[in-house]
């Protein structure tokens, strides 16, 4: 099949691609002429970053290219890592996986003497310029040129993945992937956007550092402009896409993907903590993350209601789970609300639905346990096959029923689950997406090798017993309510369920479908049809191209929108399935 897929959205936001300035010389020719504008005798220019960043080829060119007659560099003044490990423990814990919410601030990993030192050191310098480098920066002294520059979250996985990168403050370079990624979702990432965030409006340039070989830099003013056409139209975010135990080979088809690669198990479509944005200045694409548009327009992208609830926190995550030709997903429990806030210290949990995209005839759901299971023994069970290496009959215990293409299975937390072979499940659920608790991964191995966690422990004490066959079939499997029904357009309620607050809308429709999102931030997928166009009513935005499988965000600042088939589509019967947050 060709491939329609976009696996690099953009936004553009200018023609000129002299607005981007890209590589070393050109960006330091620029923060040069910069500095000579502000006229004085000493210009201090703070170079703050994201823990990540190539710091080595960033500090080569800082003294090839702008040539500092003084530079600092910010980690000399980081603790010691023994008191940096003794502070952070309680928060990443001795858990394989999951680690404690917190509220540690980047200057909570500082040396106070030394700070004051470089402090008092920076003030006494007279003239000339003064460079500090480094995560923090901004703190050092009052900048004259405060600089930015950042990464996605994926791009620091795969560093880290790499070898390349560890966590902020500690040697732990080599330290195994899964440690590095808890401590960076529980630590170093929130604090640092903290951080980021505190700085933001007084930032001159942004530096997108994704590619060390080709570093972007946008004048804050072209950067801004960007969040605020972001926030006025619909957009998507940037998917990336990785290999699993259980992985298929649909997204090698409909995605374009990698022919050769193994399998790809994960697509994650919109997980704006992860994802990156593409702004496109002239014949330059800029990328940096996506959570900066959250973080500094909340009320904008989610608006007033979400943010009241959830802070600048997108609350809704999509994205695909592909087991053709691959196996089961790991048989899992996700935490209820109270448990999640008592052991993890998050304000709400993973709750999630499966929206069936593919399936083949043989594709099933395990749901709920069956009715009058025996809890202990199904737990000692789960804990001897993990022990022992050995079987473990999830039949005996979990309901299996088949599923078809454009199924819908609600999954509140507590609930036993996980999707079977052959079948691709566009996953909608809350963001705190870590927190699964594995029962049983069907004797296989990870992709490295070695047994994957399981968390039995945890998802032992989070089951709810209640939701048996019956009551799952009821209320979980395809739980669809018609809201309107016309010759050519119908609305219906799919879920989920009422314990959850994300509401689910699926319209099928051979002509244009106006929606409305009444300040509320929308998700939608293309999830039947080859293509379809967005556009607003009142031609507040350019018409937007969508395809199939492709999901799109509309922000709250965008009053309404209209779906229309086209392109191959035209005149034809599609599909969107689009959720919101329940107000």
């Amino acid at each position: 099949m060709q491939s329609t897929y976009d696996k690099f959205p953009y936004i553009e936001i200018s023609k000129s691609s002299a607005l981007c300035f890209t590589g070393w010389k050109l960006i330091f020719s620029e923060i040069s002429r910069f500095v000579r504008l502000k006229s004085k005798t000493r210009t201090v220019v703070c170079i703050d970053l994201y823990h990540g960043v190539d710091v080595a080829d960033m500090l080569d060119a800082i003294r090839n290219h702008l040539r500092p007659d003084a530079l600092f560099e910010t980690r000399s003044c980081l603790k010691s890592e023994a008191d940096i490990q003794e502070m952070i423990h309680p928060f990443v814990t001795d858990d394989q996986i999951f680690g404690k919410i917190n509220n540690l601030e980047l200057s909570d990993y500082l040396d106070t003497a030394a700070l004051d030192r470089i402090k008092q050191q920076i003030s006494a310098i007279e003239s000339g310029i003064v460079v500090v480098f480094g995560e923090g920066a901004a703190v050092f002294a009052p900048a004259d040129v405060l600089i930015y520059t950042d990464l996605a979250r994926w791009e620091i996985q795969k560093r880290m993945r790499r070898n390349e990168v560890g966590n902020f403050g500690v040697d732990n370079l080599n330290a195994g992937f899964a440690l590095k990624y808890k401590q960076g979702y529980f630590l170093d990432w929130r604090m640092l956007d903290r951080h980021k965030l505190a700085h933001f409006d007084r930032i001159d340039y942004f530096i997108d550092a994704n590619k060390a070989d080709e570093p972007k830099m946008l004048h804050a003013e072209t950067y801004r402009q960007g969040l605020e056409l972001a926030v006025s139209r619909p957009f998507r975010v940037v998917p990336f896409f990785d290999p699993g135990p259980w992985g298929g080979q649909w997204l090698k088809e409909v995605v374009d993907l990698d022919r050769d690669a193994m399998n790809y198990a994960w697509g994650f479509d919109c997980v704006p903590e992860e994802n990156s944005l593409l702004f496109k200045v002239g014949d330059h694409l800029f990328e940096l993350p996506s959570m900066n548009l959250v973080l500094t327009r909340p009320e904008q992208l989610l608006g007033k209601a979400i943010v009241r609830e959830f802070g600048a926190e997108f609350p809704i995550r999509f994205d695909f789970l592909d087991t053709m030709e691959g196996g089961n997903l790991s048989l899992q429990v996700h935490p209820t609300r109270a448990y999640i806030q008592e052991h993890f210290g998050m304000s709400y949990t993973q709750d999630e639905s499966y929206y069936f995209l593919e399936a083949k005839g043989d594709a099933c759901v395990y749901l709920g346990t069956r009715k009058g299971v025996d809890a202990a023994a199904m737990i000692d069970d789960l804990k001897k096959a993990q022990s022992e290496m050995s079987d473990f009959d999830a039949e005996k215990y979990v309901n299996k029923l088949p599923v078809k293409k454009h199924d819908h299975i609600l999954i509140p937390a507590g609930t036993i689950h996980c999707s079977g072979k052959n079948a691709v499940v566009l996953e909608i659920s809350a963001t705190p997406y870590i927190f699964t608790f594995k029962l049983w991964d069907w004797g296989r191995l990870g992709l490295d090798g070695k047994p994957r966690p399981i968390n039995i422990e945890h998802g032992s004490k989070v089951i709810d017993y209640t939701r048996d066959e019956d009551w799952v079939k009821k209320h979980l499997v395809n739980h669809v309510t018609t809201i309107s029904a016309g010759e050519h357009v119908t609305e219906e309620s799919t879920g989920l369920h009422t314990t959850q607050f994300i509401e689910t809308r699926r319209h099928w429709f051979d002509t244009e479908v106006l929606h409305v999102t009444n300040g509320n931030l929308h998700v939608v997928n293309l999830v039947a049809g080859d293509e379809v166009l967005v556009e607003s009513p009142d031609r507040l935005f350019e018409p937007y191209t969508i395809h199939y499988a492709e999901t799109f965000i509309v922000p709250a600042n965008v009053t309404a929108y209209t779906i229309t088939p086209a392109g191959k589509s035209a005149g034809k019967q599609c599909a969107t399935l689009k959720a919101y947050v329940r107000t």
